[in-house]
């Protein structure tokens, strides 16, 4: 169980080795840019982020080759303590025959419909009406929501306009 800890630790490392180089040029940049701007006065959002953009397209054109030998790594010896590690650990495999005497989803695959149900002959001879949705409640009136500028709902506007 401790080399999955350790497994998922090293992910947020991974996370923060890959995402630190761009976020600490974006607020460098950010850094220089807002001292230019204090110093000539010139207060416009748009001048910040067009050198952070392009900052970090930089950062990440440089050092792409870097990120992705980290996340192959990571990925490699993911798939080693997936396919090596956790199958030779007594905890965390199921015995060979664990299906032939479990159904662990036999409720979830149960079907509504069956074919001795009347409803499949229904179903096939009228191939476009859904038998489950009642055409009245389609329509049934619901209030609109009441915030502070309540607006009315498709069915409300069609009754205001009479349609």
């Amino acid at each position: 169980m401790e080399f999955l800890i350790e497994y998922m630790a090293r992910g947020f490392f991974v996370m923060l080795t890959i995402s630190m180089p761009c976020v600490l040029v974006a607020a460098g940049i950010g850094l220089v840019v807002g001292i230019l701007q204090a110093v000539t006065q010139v207060q416009e959002q748009t001048i910040a982020a067009a050198p952070k953009i392009v900052g970090v397209f930089l950062t990440i054109v440089a050092l792409g080759v870097v990120y992705v030998k980290i996340l192959t790594e990571y990925i490699n010896e993911g798939a080693y303590v997936a396919f090596n590690i956790v199958p030779k650990s007594e905890n965390y495999v199921l015995p060979a025959d664990y299906y032939y005497h479990t159904r662990p989803f036999a409720n979830e695959m149960k079907d509504t419909i069956s074919p001795n149900s009347g409803k499949t002959k229904e179903i096939m001879q009228n191939p476009g009406k859904i038998p489950w949705v009642d055409r009245a409640d389609k329509s049934k009136y619901t209030p609109a929501f009441q915030g502070a500028n309540p607006r009315p709902n498709l069915i409300e506007t069609n009754k205001i306009l009479g349609r």
